[in-house]
């Protein structure tokens, strides 16, 4: 073997002997054939509604990635946002497309605009309101978790929850419900 050879093996073994020294495994392999989600389309046809009018549509999947992205465009009609609330093992960060956007995160309150981007650490409680008539977000959360699972179990959802119920379904999904939605 060429020492040139040598060195690249070497290298790429790396983060694997890392890896086993601490005790774990590499991730599993994520898609290997790339794929193009076009405007307007989810990943697998299948459209999600958050609040049943607002489309919430996940363009890379947790498949794709081997649990380690999920990223997700909304499309907003209302002045309206989520709930205060934490994920308690996954970091989230926002890219707003379209529209004005206030975000709370732990003390601090921003207001976004088209092109802005902002990340929302793990176990830090936070909510956003969309600020203009319309808007749009391109949003990610990693590791991806259930979080594709929470909207379409929210999405199935027809009946107005209670407090507990929607606590539950958070939950389930690894988020905790901290407080009411932000208001204008």
């Amino acid at each position: 073997m060429q020492r040139k050879d040598f060195l690249q093996t070497t290298l790429a073994a790396l983060p694997a002997l890392f890896l086993a020294k601490a005790g774990l495994s590499a991730p599993a392999a994520t898609t290997s054939e790339p794929f193009v989600v076009r405007a307007g389309n989810s990943r697998f046809g299948e459209h999600l509604k958050y609040r049943g009018q607002h489309p919430n549509d996940v363009v890379i999947s947790r498949q794709d990635t081997a649990d380690a992205l999920s990223v997700f465009v909304y499309t907003g009609y209302a002045k309206i946002g989520p709930s205060l609330h934490v994920h308690l093992h996954q970091d989230e960060w926002f890219y707003v497309l379209a529209g004005h956007y206030r975000f709370v995160v732990g003390s601090r309150q921003e207001e976004l605009h088209p092109g802005d981007t902002i990340f929302l650490p793990r176990n830090l409680p936070h909510s956003w309101l969309q600020l203009s008539d319309q808007g749009q977000l391109l949003y990610a959360v990693q590791p991806a978790g259930t979080l594709e699972e929470f909207f379409k179990e929210m999405d199935a959802v027809k009946a107005t929850l209670s407090a507990e119920e929607a606590q539950q379904i958070h939950r389930r999904h690894g988020m905790k419900i901290m407080g009411p939605p932000l208001t204008l």
